[in-house]
Protein backbone atom coordinates (compact mmCIF):
# COMPACT_ATOMS: atom_id res chain seq x y z
CA UNK A 1 0.00 0.00 0.00
CA UNK A 2 1.48 3.41 -0.91
CA UNK A 3 2.47 5.76 1.87
CA UNK A 4 -0.15 8.45 2.55
CA UNK A 5 1.27 11.74 3.79
CA UNK A 6 -0.30 14.88 5.23
CA UNK A 7 -0.66 18.25 3.52
CA UNK A 8 1.01 20.76 5.85
CA UNK A 9 0.56 24.52 5.87
CA UNK A 10 3.61 26.77 5.63
CA UNK A 11 4.31 30.46 6.03
CA UNK A 12 4.18 32.47 2.80
CA UNK A 13 7.38 34.23 3.91
CA UNK A 14 9.17 30.88 3.77
CA UNK A 15 8.46 30.81 0.04
CA UNK A 16 8.91 34.53 -0.65
CA UNK A 17 10.86 36.37 2.09
CA UNK A 18 10.22 39.79 0.54
CA UNK A 19 6.93 40.83 -1.03
CA UNK A 20 8.31 43.24 -3.66
CA UNK A 21 11.59 41.47 -4.41
CA UNK A 22 10.40 37.87 -4.29
CA UNK A 23 6.62 37.40 -4.50
CA UNK A 24 5.79 40.09 -7.08
CA UNK A 25 8.45 38.90 -9.60
CA UNK A 26 7.37 35.28 -9.06
CA UNK A 27 3.70 36.08 -9.65
CA UNK A 28 4.56 38.21 -12.69
CA UNK A 29 6.18 35.10 -14.19
CA UNK A 30 3.31 32.82 -13.13
CA UNK A 31 0.18 34.75 -14.02
CA UNK A 32 -1.22 31.61 -15.64
CA UNK A 33 -1.53 29.97 -12.20
CA UNK A 34 -3.64 32.83 -10.90
CA UNK A 35 -5.53 33.09 -14.18
CA UNK A 36 -6.67 29.46 -14.04
CA UNK A 37 -8.36 30.07 -10.69
CA UNK A 38 -10.15 33.20 -11.91
CA UNK A 39 -10.86 32.14 -15.48
CA UNK A 40 -8.76 34.97 -16.92
CA UNK A 41 -5.94 34.64 -19.45
CA UNK A 42 -3.45 37.41 -18.67
CA UNK A 43 -0.20 38.76 -20.05
CA UNK A 44 2.18 40.89 -18.01
CA UNK A 45 2.32 44.62 -18.79
CA UNK A 46 4.57 45.83 -15.97
CA UNK A 47 5.53 45.64 -12.30
CA UNK A 48 5.96 48.35 -9.67
CA UNK A 49 4.12 50.87 -11.85
CA UNK A 50 4.23 54.40 -10.41
CA UNK A 51 0.94 56.10 -9.51
CA UNK A 52 1.43 59.39 -7.65
CA UNK A 53 3.56 58.46 -4.60
CA UNK A 54 2.68 54.74 -4.78
CA UNK A 55 3.70 51.80 -6.96
CA UNK A 56 1.14 49.31 -8.24
CA UNK A 57 2.52 45.79 -7.84
CA UNK A 58 1.47 44.26 -11.18
CA UNK A 59 -0.34 45.46 -14.28
CA UNK A 60 -1.54 42.83 -16.74
CA UNK A 61 -3.66 42.62 -19.87
CA UNK A 62 -6.84 40.54 -19.94
CA UNK A 63 -6.49 38.65 -23.23
CA UNK A 64 -10.24 38.25 -23.53
CA UNK A 65 -10.99 41.94 -24.02
CA UNK A 66 -7.52 43.62 -23.87
CA UNK A 67 -8.49 45.55 -20.74
CA UNK A 68 -6.05 46.29 -17.93
CA UNK A 69 -5.84 44.17 -14.79
CA UNK A 70 -4.40 45.48 -11.50
CA UNK A 71 -2.94 42.95 -9.06
CA UNK A 72 -2.14 44.21 -5.57
CA UNK A 73 -0.13 41.88 -3.32
CA UNK A 74 0.04 41.62 0.45
CA UNK A 75 2.01 38.93 2.25
CA UNK A 76 -0.04 39.75 5.32
CA UNK A 77 -3.61 40.22 6.48
CA UNK A 78 -5.51 42.88 4.52
CA UNK A 79 -5.49 46.45 5.84
CA UNK A 80 -7.18 49.77 5.09
CA UNK A 81 -3.97 51.22 3.63
CA UNK A 82 -3.91 48.74 0.77
CA UNK A 83 -7.61 49.22 0.12
CA UNK A 84 -6.97 52.96 -0.24
CA UNK A 85 -4.04 52.33 -2.58
CA UNK A 86 -6.21 50.09 -4.74
CA UNK A 87 -8.74 52.88 -5.16
CA UNK A 88 -5.92 55.26 -6.12
CA UNK A 89 -4.64 52.84 -8.76
CA UNK A 90 -8.15 52.26 -10.06
CA UNK A 91 -8.48 55.97 -10.80
CA UNK A 92 -4.96 56.46 -12.17
CA UNK A 93 -4.32 53.41 -14.32
CA UNK A 94 -7.54 52.90 -16.29
CA UNK A 95 -7.97 49.34 -15.02
CA UNK A 96 -11.16 47.29 -15.36
CA UNK A 97 -10.26 44.33 -13.13
CA UNK A 98 -8.73 44.47 -9.64
CA UNK A 99 -7.25 41.43 -7.91
CA UNK A 100 -6.28 41.86 -4.26
CA UNK A 101 -4.07 39.02 -2.99
CA UNK A 102 -3.36 38.59 0.72
CA UNK A 103 -2.57 35.78 3.16
CA UNK A 104 -5.87 36.48 4.94
CA UNK A 105 -8.84 38.81 4.54
CA UNK A 106 -10.55 40.76 7.27
CA UNK A 107 -14.34 40.60 7.04
CA UNK A 108 -14.74 44.36 6.37
CA UNK A 109 -12.45 44.10 3.35
CA UNK A 110 -14.39 41.16 1.89
CA UNK A 111 -17.52 43.27 2.38
CA UNK A 112 -15.83 46.20 0.62
CA UNK A 113 -14.96 44.05 -2.41
CA UNK A 114 -18.52 42.74 -2.58
CA UNK A 115 -19.87 46.28 -2.32
CA UNK A 116 -17.66 47.43 -5.19
CA UNK A 117 -18.84 44.55 -7.36
CA UNK A 118 -22.46 45.45 -6.65
CA UNK A 119 -22.27 49.23 -7.02
CA UNK A 120 -19.62 50.07 -9.64
CA UNK A 121 -20.48 50.38 -13.32
CA UNK A 122 -20.74 47.37 -15.59
CA UNK A 123 -17.36 46.23 -16.85
CA UNK A 124 -15.52 46.57 -13.54
CA UNK A 125 -14.61 43.43 -11.59
CA UNK A 126 -13.06 43.03 -8.14
CA UNK A 127 -11.53 39.89 -6.63
CA UNK A 128 -10.20 38.95 -3.22
CA UNK A 129 -7.76 36.04 -3.40
CA UNK A 130 -6.34 34.38 -0.31
CA UNK A 131 -2.79 33.09 -0.71
CA UNK A 132 -1.75 29.93 1.09
CA UNK A 133 1.42 27.84 0.99
CA UNK A 134 1.59 24.09 1.63
CA UNK A 135 3.97 21.18 1.40
CA UNK A 136 3.92 17.40 1.82
CA UNK A 137 6.72 16.24 4.09
CA UNK A 138 9.96 17.70 2.73
CA UNK A 139 8.51 18.50 -0.69
CA UNK A 140 8.97 21.94 -2.29
CA UNK A 141 6.57 24.64 -1.14
CA UNK A 142 3.45 25.04 -3.27
CA UNK A 143 1.10 28.04 -3.51
CA UNK A 144 -2.68 27.74 -3.15
CA UNK A 145 -5.04 30.48 -4.35
CA UNK A 146 -8.51 30.65 -2.80
CA UNK A 147 -11.05 33.13 -4.15
CA UNK A 148 -12.88 34.73 -1.21
CA UNK A 149 -14.75 37.43 -3.17
CA UNK A 150 -15.68 37.79 -6.83
CA UNK A 151 -18.30 39.48 -9.04
CA UNK A 152 -21.78 37.98 -9.16
CA UNK A 153 -22.35 35.61 -12.09
CA UNK A 154 -18.63 35.77 -12.94
CA UNK A 155 -18.56 32.42 -14.73
CA UNK A 156 -21.53 33.40 -16.87
CA UNK A 157 -19.90 36.70 -17.81
CA UNK A 158 -16.65 34.94 -18.77
CA UNK A 159 -18.49 32.48 -20.99
CA UNK A 160 -20.44 35.29 -22.65
CA UNK A 161 -17.28 37.30 -23.29
CA UNK A 162 -15.48 34.24 -24.66
CA UNK A 163 -18.32 33.37 -27.00
CA UNK A 164 -18.25 36.93 -28.36
CA UNK A 165 -14.68 36.36 -29.52
CA UNK A 166 -14.31 33.76 -32.26
CA UNK A 167 -11.60 32.67 -34.65
CA UNK A 168 -7.82 32.44 -34.20
CA UNK A 169 -7.22 35.97 -35.50
CA UNK A 170 -9.21 37.42 -32.59
CA UNK A 171 -7.29 35.34 -30.06
CA UNK A 172 -4.34 37.51 -29.03
CA UNK A 173 -2.65 34.81 -26.99
CA UNK A 174 -2.87 32.39 -29.92
CA UNK A 175 -1.33 34.97 -32.26
CA UNK A 176 1.60 35.38 -29.89
CA UNK A 177 2.07 31.62 -29.65
CA UNK A 178 2.02 31.43 -33.43
CA UNK A 179 4.63 34.19 -33.71
CA UNK A 180 7.11 32.60 -31.31
CA UNK A 181 6.54 29.20 -32.92
CA UNK A 182 7.33 30.80 -36.29
CA UNK A 183 10.41 32.45 -34.77
CA UNK A 184 11.74 29.07 -33.59
CA UNK A 185 10.92 27.41 -36.90
CA UNK A 186 12.79 30.13 -38.80
CA UNK A 187 15.73 30.27 -36.37
CA UNK A 188 15.84 27.00 -34.40
CA UNK A 189 19.31 27.82 -33.09
CA UNK A 190 17.78 30.77 -31.20
CA UNK A 191 16.97 28.26 -28.45
CA UNK A 192 20.68 28.49 -27.62
CA UNK A 193 20.19 32.03 -26.32
CA UNK A 194 16.90 31.30 -24.55
CA UNK A 195 14.11 31.81 -27.08
CA UNK A 196 11.29 29.38 -26.29
CA UNK A 197 7.61 28.76 -26.92
CA UNK A 198 5.41 31.41 -25.32
CA UNK A 199 2.03 33.11 -25.47
CA UNK A 200 3.37 36.34 -23.93
CA UNK A 201 4.36 39.60 -25.59
CA UNK A 202 7.97 39.21 -24.60
CA UNK A 203 10.62 36.62 -23.81
CA UNK A 204 13.42 37.31 -21.33
CA UNK A 205 16.87 36.02 -22.28
CA UNK A 206 19.30 35.23 -19.46
CA UNK A 207 22.83 36.34 -20.36
CA UNK A 208 26.09 34.82 -18.99
CA UNK A 209 27.52 38.26 -18.32
CA UNK A 210 29.35 39.98 -15.49
CA UNK A 211 26.32 42.27 -15.33
CA UNK A 212 23.12 41.06 -13.67
CA UNK A 213 20.85 41.95 -16.58
CA UNK A 214 18.55 40.27 -19.10
CA UNK A 215 17.48 40.95 -22.67
CA UNK A 216 13.77 41.32 -23.32
CA UNK A 217 12.66 40.63 -26.90
CA UNK A 218 9.06 41.48 -27.70
CA UNK A 219 6.45 41.36 -30.42
CA UNK A 220 3.60 43.86 -30.45
CA UNK A 221 0.01 43.05 -31.32
CA UNK A 222 0.15 45.21 -34.43
CA UNK A 223 3.01 47.70 -34.33
CA UNK A 224 6.23 45.73 -34.73
CA UNK A 225 8.99 44.08 -32.72
CA UNK A 226 11.77 45.29 -30.45
CA UNK A 227 14.11 44.55 -27.61
CA UNK A 228 15.85 46.18 -24.66
CA UNK A 229 18.12 45.42 -21.73
CA UNK A 230 16.61 45.24 -18.25
CA UNK A 231 17.64 44.18 -14.76
CA UNK A 232 16.91 40.84 -13.17
CA UNK A 233 13.43 40.21 -11.83
CA UNK A 234 12.61 42.70 -9.09
CA UNK A 235 15.79 44.76 -9.54
CA UNK A 236 15.23 48.54 -9.13
CA UNK A 237 15.83 50.65 -12.21
CA UNK A 238 18.42 52.71 -10.35
CA UNK A 239 20.46 49.59 -9.58
CA UNK A 240 20.42 48.50 -13.22
CA UNK A 241 21.44 51.97 -14.40
CA UNK A 242 24.37 51.97 -11.97
CA UNK A 243 25.54 48.62 -13.37
CA UNK A 244 25.28 49.71 -17.00
CA UNK A 245 26.75 53.21 -16.80
CA UNK A 246 30.46 52.13 -16.73
CA UNK A 247 29.89 50.19 -19.97
CA UNK A 248 27.53 52.66 -21.64
CA UNK A 249 29.98 53.93 -24.28
CA UNK A 250 31.16 50.43 -25.21
CA UNK A 251 27.64 49.05 -25.46
CA UNK A 252 26.43 52.03 -27.47
CA UNK A 253 29.17 51.35 -30.03
CA UNK A 254 28.38 47.63 -30.22
CA UNK A 255 24.59 47.92 -30.20
CA UNK A 256 24.49 51.05 -32.40
CA UNK A 257 21.94 52.72 -30.16
CA UNK A 258 22.07 55.09 -27.14
CA UNK A 259 21.37 53.82 -23.64
CA UNK A 260 18.35 56.16 -23.18
CA UNK A 261 17.26 54.93 -19.72
CA UNK A 262 13.52 54.49 -19.18
CA UNK A 263 13.52 54.60 -15.40
CA UNK A 264 9.77 54.05 -15.06
CA UNK A 265 9.91 50.64 -16.70
CA UNK A 266 13.59 49.82 -16.19
CA UNK A 267 14.39 49.59 -19.92
CA UNK A 268 17.80 50.44 -21.43
CA UNK A 269 19.23 50.38 -24.98
CA UNK A 270 15.79 49.91 -26.49
CA UNK A 271 15.37 49.40 -30.24
CA UNK A 272 12.23 48.97 -32.30
CA UNK A 273 11.35 48.09 -35.88
CA UNK A 274 7.91 48.82 -37.25
CA UNK A 275 5.98 46.02 -38.96
CA UNK A 276 2.29 45.42 -39.53
CA UNK A 277 2.07 42.33 -37.33
CA UNK A 278 -1.56 41.76 -38.27
CA UNK A 279 -0.28 40.62 -41.67
CA UNK A 280 1.62 37.34 -41.21
CA UNK A 281 3.41 37.96 -44.50
CA UNK A 282 5.51 40.48 -42.52
CA UNK A 283 6.53 37.99 -39.86
CA UNK A 284 9.61 36.49 -41.60
CA UNK A 285 11.24 39.92 -41.96
CA UNK A 286 10.29 40.89 -38.41
CA UNK A 287 11.69 37.61 -37.08
CA UNK A 288 14.96 38.04 -38.99
CA UNK A 289 15.39 41.57 -37.63
CA UNK A 290 14.61 40.54 -34.07
CA UNK A 291 16.85 37.47 -34.20
CA UNK A 292 19.79 39.47 -35.55
CA UNK A 293 19.39 42.12 -32.85
CA UNK A 294 18.96 39.55 -30.08
CA UNK A 295 22.21 37.87 -31.13
CA UNK A 296 23.95 41.23 -31.28
CA UNK A 297 22.81 42.13 -27.74
CA UNK A 298 23.59 38.66 -26.40
CA UNK A 299 27.13 38.69 -27.81
CA UNK A 300 27.81 42.24 -26.61
CA UNK A 301 26.75 41.50 -23.04
CA UNK A 302 28.49 38.10 -22.96
CA UNK A 303 31.76 39.69 -24.07
CA UNK A 304 31.76 41.91 -20.99
CA UNK A 305 32.81 38.96 -18.82
CA UNK A 306 36.16 39.16 -20.59
CA UNK A 307 36.54 42.88 -19.96
CA UNK A 308 38.59 44.12 -17.02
Amino acid sequence: MPEISELLPADARDAWPHEALDFTPWLAENLDRLGKILGISMDLEGTEVAVESFSADILAINNLDESRVLIENQLAVTDHSHLGQIMTYLAGLDVRTVIWIATDFRAPHVSAINWLNEHTADGFSFFGVKLGVVRIGDSPLAPIFEVVARPNDWERKIKAAASAKSGPRSDIAQMKRDFWDAFLAQHPDSRDIGVTESSANNIWLIVPSKLKVMISIWAGKSDGVGLFIRGLRGAPSEETLEMLEPYADLLEQQLLTPMEPNMKWGHFFGQFSEFDMGDKANWPAAIDWLNEKARQYFDALTSLKDEE
